[in-house]
């Protein structure tokens, strides 16, 4: 069971947690019909990621071979024949388009969360198989999917995604995939290219591309709790969780550009204690502002 589990990647799923954020943002989370209708917009993202991880895993066979950690991947590996991925990567798309129905003949308007997972995959087919090898456009391309996240969403719950809600999710899976690739350059270094676009970067590039992409997430953040709107929405206090995401872009930063730790993002999500803290303090605060206050 457990090499199939990371054929699906089930600890990426944690990326699909953004489908909960337009029910959370806007005070609704406690609905139980919302809520439960987020719960199935996950699954079925998470089912076509695992599709999109499969697909990618077969036709990076030989480059994983070469790589120190994805040369145990269950398909790298051995562990699980071509054939059998194919099969559950088709029963994976049936799944997916079986929890879509499911949720239509609730009497539910599907057509925008249904053209989000369409777009969703068929971006990601062209990634596998030609725009991953396209540097810039490769790590555009990751946050254009968190954003079709929360998009998703969004829309399966009929909560309109603030502008402000796209632009900080692209800035900060930016720096996620920036930092991701600026790990693979370093093991680069050492392994040899696993990947045709790290031809296109170069460490210097990526650090600076990092820095930038970090400032202008926490300014971007910034302004967000200075507006208008939001301190309506929220409170004027709201400004205050600026020090959270301070403090965990330059752990980032931290772990990235001094011990290199960030050639899997998941992992230091999974793993670093002070980010792990920053990111429940920040949720904390914006619990309290939005289901608390007085």
């Amino acid at each position: 069971m457990k090499k199939y589990l990371k054929l699906l990647r089930v600890e990426q799923w944690v990326k699909n947690l953004f489908v909960f954020l337009p029910v959370f943002f806007s005070g609704k989370i406690m609905d139980t019909d919302l809520f439960s209708k987020s719960c199935v917009a996950f699954i079925v993202f998470s089912l076509t990621a695992s599709c999109i991880y499969i697909l990618n895993d077969y036709m990076d066979i030989e480059l994983d071979k070469r790589h120190p950690e994805k040369r145990n991947r269950p398909l790298a590996s051995g562990a699980i024949g071509k054939k059998t991925a194919i099969g559950i990567f088709v029963l994976l798309i049936v799944l997916a388009v079986g929890f879509t129905l499911y949720m239509q003949n609730r009497g539910l308007e599907i057509q925008e969360f249904a053209t989000v997972i369409i777009s969703y995959f068929v971006i990601n087919i062209l990634y596998t198989f030609k725009l991953k090898h396209v540097a810039i456009v490769d790590i555009c391309i990751i946050a254009t999917g968190f954003v079709l996240r929360v998009l998703a969403g969004g829309y399966i719950t009929g909560i309109v995604v603030s502008q402000w809600a796209i632009l900080l999710t692209f800035i900060l899976a930016l720096v996620l995939a920036i930092g991701k690739r600026r790990g693979e350059l370093i093991n680069a270094q050492i392994n040899g290219k696993t990947r045709k676009a790290l031809d296109g970067y170069n460490v210097q590039f990526a650090d600076i591309a990092l820095s930038i992409s970090c400032a202008l997430a926490i300014v971007c953040y910034l302004m967000f709790t200075l507006s208008p709107e939001v301190q309506q929405k929220f409170h004027p206090r709201v400004f205050y969780t600026v020090i959270f995401v301070v403090f965990a872009f330059l752990r980032y930063l931290q772990q990235t550009l001094v011990y290199n730790k960030t050639e899997s993002p998941t992992k230091i999500i999974y793993k670093d204690h002070y980010i792990q803290a920053t990111m429940l303090l920040w949720l904390i605060a914006f619990l309290l502002q939005i289901y608390f206050k007085k």
